[in-house]
């Protein structure tokens, strides 16, 4: 089902349809900012800081049906949105992926010496497998190489780390993938279900709900902070969404600019997608993206800095692949 169609299952009138329960009354407001997407040549707001909504329980039917779809197959389907925001993501390019885990199969990717942990930050969209459908930076990292949980092939390799909004993706055996909370990522090791794994911050969305560390201008999170951004969701049905966003101003010539979104609007565009939960992947210049389309061609997003995780998402036939 494609999001036009998944959209159209969701009532949605007026110019602010949030699909929301409740806004916040306590704390100190969030920057004020507004997000509009560009339809038919004509900039439409449908969100804005001053009421946020704290909850998403389904797609924002105006913003599904401005998704420009290049391609829609069956495993892998790929858009752009343009944005209009505040300042400098005044034009902002989101280019969104959606992937049906059913049929394809998810692993990390890293440049090894053992075949399986990482050696450090060497890993881009150039050393992914030739048959990969989707390629992605996956996790944060620091000096030392990945931060926090990390399962490749079933072996744990990193112990998890205890943060707030840290949460985990996980591929279980069966192919499933689920962002787990971090007070449940222990129960989730300790499953014997777990195939990838690899942690990111900060949780964007649990269960529709926007975390109260990002309704909130004094919680400890900076809501206020520009840049390009490049989450992973999940929407109700299973499928996971990829959304990269670049600086579209001066026609694009400039779009590894760090510039863009704030994590409150990264949210709010997660949930208007129809994401139950939703996370931030390392964005800035490391943000980087690339895609095979049914027809074969390729189209690459490139970040400016390696990184020690990739997400790929290859043929199910191809799991065992290395090319």
């Amino acid at each position: 089902m494609t999001f036009a169609l998944a959209a159209a299952l969701v009532a949605a009138s007026g110019a602010f349809a949030f699909i929301g329960a409740g806004h916040d009354g306590g704390g100190a407001s969030l920057p004020p900012s507004s997000l509009a997407f560009v339809r038919d040549g004509q900039a439409v707001e449908w969100w804005r800081s001053a009421d946020a909504p704290s909850s998403w329980r389904g797609p924002l039917r105006s913003l599904a049906t401005a998704v420009r779809w290049h391609d829609e197959g069956p495993a892998v389907s790929w858009g752009e949105l343009p944005l209009e925001g505040a300042g400098e993501a005044k034009h902002t390019r989101v280019i969104l992926v959606r992937i049906d885990p059913a049929r394809v199969s998810f692993r990390l990717d890293a440049v090894t010496a053992d075949g399986l942990a990482p050696i450090g930050p060497h890993w881009s969209i150039d050393a992914a497998p030739v048959r990969a459908l989707v390629a992605v930076n996956a996790g944060q990292f620091n000096v030392g190489g990945a931060w926090g949980w990390m399962v490749r092939g079933g072996h744990e390799y990193q112990a998890a780390r205890a943060a707030p909004l840290a949460p985990a993706i996980v591929i279980d055996v069966d192919g499933r993938v689920r962002i787990v909370e971090p007070g449940s990522i222990d129960s989730a090791a300790r499953s014997g279900r777990v195939a990838e794994a690899f942690q990111s911050y900060p949780l964007l969305l649990a269960g529709g709900v926007v975390p109260a560390q990002l309704r909130h201008g004094d919680a400890g999170v900076d809501v206020a902070h520009r840049d390009a951004r490049l989450a992973l969701g999940v929407l109700g049905d299973g499928h996971v969404i990829l959304a990269l966003t670049r600086f579209a101003g001066l026609g694009g010539k400039l779009q590894l600019l760090p510039l863009g979104l704030t994590t409150p609007e990264m949210a709010a565009l997660m949930g208007a997608l129809g994401c139950r939960d939703a996370v931030l992947l390392d964005g800035g210049v490391s943000g980087q993206l690339s895609i095979r389309d049914a027809s074969g061609e390729v189209h690459r997003w490139p970040g400016l800095r390696r990184v020690p995780l990739g997400l790929v998402a290859l043929p199910a036939a191809a799991a065992g692949s290395t090319s």
